[in-house]
């Protein structure tokens, strides 16, 4: 008899605390949250990479430094003409 009052309050004490703040549900939505942050951790790397990558060409490629300063600073060769269309506008 205390067996068996024993073994139903140990399946009532796990069945609420399976049930509880920190039972499955939370465990699944742990597990959820460690998936999503391994794939933004993942895309975070490959743009570190692809940066890594362009600021090596940029070091590497004397053309591409001229063309990236000529564009960010509207720079222009002597003779260039450069126009400069605003986003928006009709004409």
């Amino acid at each position: 008899m205390v067996f068996a009052a024993v073994l139903v309050a140990g399946v009532a004490y796990a069945f609420v605390e399976l049930r509880g703040e920190s039972g499955i549900g939370a465990l699944l939505h742990r597990r959820t949250q460690v998936h999503q942050f391994e794939i933004d951790n993942q895309k975070l790397n490959r743009e570190i990479q692809q940066h890594q990558d362009r600021i090596q060409r940029l070091e590497q490629n004397p053309t591409e430094q001229e063309f990236e300063i000529r564009q960010r600073l509207k720079f222009a060769k002597p003779g260039e003409k450069i126009y400069i269309f605003e986003p928006g506008s009709k004409k």
